[in-house]
């Protein structure tokens, strides 16, 4: 009996027994079904949520394959936007198109979807610096899904973090945070997102953790948080030696702590708002305006948004005059407010935030006062860009809109504080996690 011959035999033999065209034509089949089996591949990996997802456990960094059947039940509860479905929606679209897309596009007016960007930039296990407070894995939590989110602007792309294009940027420069210490969340998003390009050197650490400055010697890069509960002058009312909770503020005077640091920078990314909900009296010019939650005769009470207003005007008319910065070297950028996500009470009456997934778009309420705070940002925003003198540019990094669609990226009961057990961190964010989305933000705005 005549034994058959393999393809390869086949191929090898074909000036032998065959001429050319007669092998291809039997050869088709094979070719097109390793095209398909390859196109097949391909599809899976590059649509696909997230293939393989990183998962933290107990410090430990592990791969493991998704599970497609929570994925699917996923998105029984959640329905993104159908008009952007998928990440890849722009990849036939020309460069140059691209490109104007890049500059024109609001990178802040959008949705969440699932995502290939999962936890890909770095672990609680492989950045170092992650304070304890907010290595929520570290502290216990469990579930993973709210780092498999990806934010997707309405008509264009978000590029994800590259740390080298970053520190190329800003090489031989310095930036500070200044605000409070949710700013010191966002620069620490940014320290281990830059982390897996350089190791920075921690070179100053005042005695309460409050301000701090890293360096990035390959790139000769200085990182620092300048702490300031409302970056104007305030101080708190000490009754009997201890601290009363009660903050006069002066509405005209900026905290000296970050302005006379000012002239050094070259990029100052300010922020505030959170300080501003407790009792407070407010002076201008040694006279006392009114106050926030106080019941005292004579004296106006005053919502949150005249303080805060009045705190953005003094700080940001203090920046655009600074008489000792270099003109045009000084980038201020304006980040915010970030809205907590307490529920059932706030943080001393028992409330809580324990989502694990985003909220819809549909379901953020613009009417609430924490879009209201950003409102009075953005007015002061725009009221100092459009006259300012020249000596420093100001950009805006708007993170409302998407962090009021993500309940699920706090630490909640995951912090770690043994001296509050029983107490919710809404107000904070997870590292790694859902404020790293802030530092894409900021990438994408220095390169404009």
């Amino acid at each position: 009996m005549k034994s058959s011959k393999s393809f390869l035999d086949k191929f090898h033999n074909y000036g032998q027994r065959e001429t050319y065209p007669n092998l291809l034509i039997k050869c088709l089949p094979f070719i097109f079904a390793s095209l398909l089996i390859i196109t097949i591949l391909s599809l899976f990996f590059l649509y696909s949520p997230n293939p393989l997802t990183l998962v933290p456990n107990q410090d430990l960094e592990i791969i493991q394959k998704h599970s497609r059947n929570d994925e699917n039940d996923h998105a029984n509860t959640f329905v993104p936007n159908q008009e952007h479905g998928t990440i890849e929606e722009n990849q036939h679209v020309s460069p140059s198109k691209l490109h104007q897309e890049k500059k024109t596009c609001d990178i802040f007016k959008g949705h969440w979807i699932r995502g290939l960007r999962g936890s890909s930039y770095y672990t609680n296990s492989s950045c170092p610096t992650i304070p304890e407070s907010k290595n929520c894995f570290k502290q216990g939590r469990m579930d993973i899904d709210f780092l498999n989110w990806k934010w997707k602007p309405e008509k264009c792309e978000l590029p994800m973090f590259d740390p080298k294009l970053f520190l190329n940027i800003v090489h031989g420069k310095k930036m500070a945070f200044i605000g409070d210490s949710v700013a010191r969340n966002h620069m620490d998003s940014l320290l281990c997102l830059l982390s897996q390009e350089d190791t920075p050197k921690d070179i100053h650490k005042d005695s309460e953790d409050k301000f701090r400055t890293y360096y990035f010697s390959k790139y000769d890069f200085t990182l620092m948080i300048l702490w300031s509960r409302f970056l104007i002058e305030g101080e708190e009312r000490i009754v009997n030696g201890t601290g009363s909770g009660i903050f006069d503020l002066q509405m005209d005077k900026v905290d000296e702590d970050w302005a006379k640091v000012l002239p050094e920078l070259d990029y100052a990314i300010i922020s505030g708002g959170h300080w501003f909900f407790r009792l407070m009296f407010l002076h201008e010019g040694g006279k006392l305006l009114g106050c926030i939650y106080c019941s005292e005769k004579n004296v106006k009470n005053y919502d949150i948004d005249f303080p805060l207003r009045l705190a953005f005007k003094t700080s940001l008319k203090y920046i655009n005059n600074c008489k000792d910065c270099r003109k045009g070297k000084l980038f201020t950028i304006v980040r915010t407010f970030a809205p907590a996500h307490f529920e059932n009470g706030i943080w001393n009456t028992g409330g809580y935030c324990n989502r694990t997934g985003p909220i819809n778009k549909g379901e953020v309420d613009l009417n609430k006062f924490e879009w209201h705070l950003r409102n009075v940002q953005m007015e002061e925003f725009k009221e100092v860009k459009n006259n300012n003198k020249g000596k420093t540019r100001f950009e805006i990094l708007d993170v409302t809109n998407a962090m009021m669609m993500r309940p699920d990226g706090h630490p909640g009961e995951h912090w770690g504080n043994k001296w509050m057990k029983g107490y919710n961190d809404c107000t904070h964010w997870c590292l790694p996690g859902v404020i790293d989305v802030w530092n894409e933000f900021l990438l994408t705005v220095l390169q404009r």
